[in-house]
């Protein structure tokens, strides 16, 4: 018989069954017929698919290696995790902030929303004065802009909120408490010099119109009948009094709106919850962590990938050692078929030819019963006439 292969699909075992090897193990049967099917066509298959199964072995190993160091990086992470807290306390004044404050009270509030009324006072009414005085002073780049005028007035919550930067920058408590106490001379020495400077000028700007006509004369010096000077403000020294004036109103509300900043945050520290930090040490290492976990992700997704390849070659191995020892198991018991058929054809040819020699023996003994008795009778002849023996 021809050599012939069983032809699967493009899914199935692939090289097919050597039907050949099968017959000449058959004509040549042994007791290590199976064995030797299984060994053949396990050669087989791995010559055409050695190098495959090598490198999806290999890949299967380089993964699990991998993951074995990866998932050991993540037992260290999580370890060192553990051991710490995701929060710590800030530093305040070089000191962590982990002493509870005193609760929110009736007066604090109360004090809290006053000096938080009065800044935005201050800063609304400095702004809206300056503004005004900018504008009444007739200068022609206020006049032909009245923004210009506002934007030269926004200078004052500008410099309020630069002298409270000052005094945040400040750690030493002494230099702060210094620097407080220095606002606070500047802002009130401000305001004594404004309400000065109106008060000076606050008996001139009172008198009603008939005063004004009354104090009229037409002399040029300011002396009385008597010989006395008479003291009053002409229209430089009302001007300079005007500058005082806004100078002082200036300064004022600068350092009072800063010193009511810096009460404010005194106020609020005494009250304001413990401050936690995320500890960068803790961040890194989760963060870590989830990189971790995607790459072990990955790396499981490979070996599995690699590790059901392996399995893809191992089952078709396995099929096509099956599937051959079956064909062997099927051709053996085809050739016992075929064995049992000649032996019945040979009994069966045995037993007519018995039954055929068993059906021409009786005439054959008639024969020879025949053959004896003439024989006997020529025999006895001989001996009477005394011509012959028997014999």
């Amino acid at each position: 018989m021809n050599s012939a292969a069983t032809k699967l699909n493009t899914e199935g075992i692939v090289p097919a069954v050597h039907f050949e090897f099968i017959q000449n193990q058959l004509e040549n049967a042994t007791d290590s017929g199976p064995q030797e099917i299984e060994q053949y066509h396990r050669a087989l298959f791995l010559h055409h698919h050695a190098v495959e199964w090598e490198r999806h072995r290999q890949q299967a190993r380089t993964h699990e290696e991998r993951l074995a160091y990866l998932e050991g990086q993540l037992k260290s992470t999580d370890a060192a995790l553990g051991e710490r807290k995701s929060l710590v306390a800030v530093l305040v004044d070089g000191e962590e902030d982990t002493r509870p404050n005193s609760p929110w009270n009736a007066w604090d509030l109360i004090m809290f929303a006053i000096c938080a009324a009065g800044i935005i006072g201050l800063i609304t009414f400095g702004v809206w004065n300056i503004s005004f005085n900018l504008l009444e002073s007739g200068l022609i780049t206020f006049r032909d802009n009245p923004l210009r005028s506002y934007l030269w007035a926004a200078l004052l919550p500008v410099g309020a909120l630069a002298v409270k930067i000052g005094w945040d920058f400040l750690q030493d408590r002494s230099k702060r408490d210094k620097y407080l106490w220095l606002c606070l001379i500047l802002g009130m020495t401000g305001v004594l010099v404004w309400v000065g400077a109106y008060a000076f000028v606050y008996p001139t700007l009172s008198k009603g119109i008939s005063e004004h006509i009354a104090s009229l004369t037409v002399f040029d010096n300011q002396s009385t009948t008597a010989g006395a000077p008479r003291f009053g403000l002409n229209f430089a020294g009302a001007k300079w009094v005007d500058v005082i004036t806004v100078a002082a109103q200036a300064v004022a509300e600068i350092f009072l709106s800063a010193v009511m900043g810096i009460y404010l945050t005194q106020l609020y520290a005494r009250h304001r919850p413990v401050r936690l930090a995320i500890d960068p040490a803790f961040s890194q290492l989760s963060q870590e962590r989830r990189k971790l976990e995607s790459l072990i992700a990955a790396e499981r997704l490979s070996f599995g990938e690699a590790t059901g390849h392996l399995l893809r070659l191992e089952n078709q191995l396995a099929a096509l050692i099956a599937y051959g020892k079956s064909l062997f198991h099927k051709e053996s018991a085809k050739r016992q078929d075929q064995s049992e058929k000649r032996r019945v054809i040979l009994d069966q040819l045995s037993d007519h030819l018995r039954n055929h020699l068993e059906a021409i023996e009786p005439s054959t003994n008639r024969l020879a019963a025949a053959s004896v008795s003439v024989a006997g009778a020529t025999n006895g002849r001989v001996d009477a006439n005394g011509n012959g023996s028997l014999t």
